[in-house]
C-alpha cells in the first residue's frame, strides 16, 4: 500500500514537471515571434495611392495624336534696304552745308554756292599730299583753289597766308555762312565753312574731310575771310 502511494506521488511529480517544461517552452516560442512594424513614419501624412491609367484606351493604337497648332503670329522685324544702321559721316555732314545753301545762309550767289558744294562732295575722302592741287591728292590751299576754280570763282593757286591777306574780313554770324574761308594754325591751314558747327578741309591725316569746330580746332582758329567776287589774281 505504501509502495502504491509512492508511485502515485512520483507520477504526479513527473506530470507536474512536464507541464512546467511545456509551459516554459511555449513562453519562449511566443517571445521569438517578431512584431511587424510599419515602414511608414508615424508622423507622415497618408498619401492616397496614385491612380494609373489603364493600358486599354478607347483611342486606337495606330492613331497619331497631334499637338495643337500655334495660333499667335511670330513677326521678325526686317530692316529696310534703304535705311543703313550707321549713317556715313561724309554724307551726313555734307547735308549741313546743303541745308545752309537751301536756307540762303551763304555769302556767294546760289549758283556759285551750289558749285562749291558739288566740288566739295566730289573730293571727300581724297588723300592729302603737300603742294598738290589734285585731282588725286590735295593739300589745304590746293583743295580750296580747286573747288573755287571749278565753281567759277577763279584765282591763282596761292598759300593760305596769301589768301588771308587778300580776303575780305567778316565777323559775327557772317563768319559761319557757307563758303566763308576759315584760317587756322597761325595761318598755316585753311578750310571752307559749312556752318557754325564745322568746316571742310584737306587734312594731313584724313584727306579731304569734314571736321567740327568744337574740340581740337576751336582753339586753333585765327579768323575768317571771304574772297572778292570776282576774285582778283593774287601773286605771292
Amino acid at each position: 500500500m505504501k509502495n502504491l502511494k509512492k508511485i502515485s506521488y512520483l507520477s504526479f511529480y513527473v506530470a507536474l514537471t512536464c507541464i512546467s517544461f511545456v509551459s516554459a517552452g511555449f513562453a519562449q516560442d511566443r517571445q521569438r515571434v517578431v512584431k511587424t512594424v510599419s515602414s511608414r513614419p508615424i508622423n507622415q501624412t497618408y498619401a492616397a495611392p496614385i491612380k494609373t491609367r489603364s493600358l486599354s484606351s478607347s483611342t486606337p493604337s495606330n492613331t497619331t495624336i497631334s499637338r495643337p497648332t500655334l495660333t499667335s503670329t511670330i513677326e521678325i522685324p526686317v530692316k529696310p534696304n534703304n535705311q543703313p544702321f550707321v549713317k556715313k559721316t561724309g554724307s551726313s555732314t555734307a547735308l549741313n552745308a546743303v541745308n545752309a545753301v537751301a536756307a540762303g545762309k551763304m555769302f556767294y550767289s546760289s549758283s556759285l554756292s551750289r558749285g562749291i558744294m558739288s566740288g566739295i562732295q566730289s573730293r571727300l575722302g581724297i588723300p592729302y599730299l603737300y603742294g598738290s592741287s589734285g585731282p588725286k591728292r590735295y593739300d589745304c590751299s590746293g583743295f580750296i583753289w580747286s573747288v573755287f576754280n571749278e565753281a567759277g570763282l577763279g584765282f591763282s593757286r596761292v598759300s593760305a597766308r596769301s589768301l588771308w591777306a587778300s580776303g575780305q574780313p567778316v565777323s559775327g554770324d557772317e563768319r559761319y555762312k557757307f563758303g566763308t574761308l576759315v584760317f587756322l594754325n597761325g595761318l598755316g591751314h585753311i578750310g571752307i565753312v559749312a556752318d557754325e558747327n564745322g568746316f571742310y578741309h584737306a587734312s594731313s591725316s584724313k584727306g579731304v574731310t569734314y571736321s567740327p569746330f568744337k574740340g581740337y580746332w576751336e582753339k586753333r582758329v585765327v579768323g575768317f575771310r571771304r574772297l572778292a567776287t570776282p576774285a582778283p589774281a593774287i601773286v605771292e
